[in-house]
């Protein structure tokens, strides 16, 4: 080998070396906290390496898919409601009267 080859390789050899062991460690150090602080992993294209299966989480999901369907119903017995009133306030006060009225019957 040239020796001013040798010099040149020798010379950027430790900087090569340093940024590669900087860049590995700096790796391990991320990886390491994801795990501590319960993150999944991610492969190569951004995949989950361990997805997390959490059965409090499915559980939670059917509650509030449960409450949702109960508050959906709510709401559509509350429009119905709504649109009676509206229909009582709206109305003219003389239909309004002659219509209760004649649910009394003829007992005048």
């Amino acid at each position: 080998m040239d020796p001013d080859t040798l010099a040149m390789i020798t010379a950027i050899g430790p900087i090569g070396i340093g940024i590669v062991s900087i860049s590995v460690g700096g790796w391990v150090l991320t990886t390491w906290m994801r795990i501590k602080n319960g993150y999944p992993l991610d492969g190569a294209w951004g995949q989950a390496v361990y997805p997390k299966d959490d059965q409090e989480a499915v559980e939670r999901v059917k509650l509030l898919s449960q409450e949702n369907a109960q508050l959906r119903a709510e709401i559509g017995s509350i429009k119905d409601r709504l649109a009676n009133v509206e229909k009582i306030v709206v109305d003219d006060s003389h239909r309004l009267r002659s219509e209760i009225e004649a649910l009394r019957g003829p007992s005048n």
